[in-house]
């Protein structure tokens, strides 16, 4: 998925960085934020959880998100719908995305254990520290 407009870095940025800060809602309404580990498959991003993490409950009584990138001088934030991954072809591209990226070797049926989550997209928000007032981009997605 293109970031549309102004992309340079973006899009890279994004499948670039080693941690992710999650932000999900919990049933009382008060925000949750974890980091998680992540890769940028297609056109969205795809992480796990523990089945019983608070994270993984949040999402699937309300399955919205936002996911930022771990850089705060060049940070990517997307917010969008998050969607649970059970299909063990998807679960095996995103175990290998994974094993590549963190340089690990965990077998599909780790991640079959858990919980996998692909978030697509429907706002994206950068910017840049050393441009603060000149780089910030947001696009909307259909």
């Amino acid at each position: 998925m293109e970031l549309g407009g102004r992309t340079t870095g973006r899009v890279e940025r994004l499948a670039a960085s080693h941690d992710y800060w999650l932000a999900t809602v919990r049933p009382d309404g008060r925000p949750h934020v974890m980091p998680v580990w992540g890769v940028w498959l297609g056109d969205a991003l795809w992480f796990s959880s523990g089945e019983a993490s608070r994270k993984a409950r949040n999402l699937s009584i309300r399955p919205f998100a936002t996911l930022t990138t771990d850089n705060a001088a060049e940070p990517v934030m997307v917010e969008g719908r998050t969607d649970r991954i059970r299909a063990p072809p998807r679960s095996a591209v995103f175990t290998a995305a994974v094993n590549t990226k963190y340089r690990t070797d965990y077998p599909v049926a780790f991640f079959s254990a858990n919980a996998t989550f692909r978030l697509r997209p429907s706002t994206a928000f950068a910017l840049t520290d050393s441009n603060f007032t000149g780089s910030p981009t947001r696009w909307a997605f259909a």
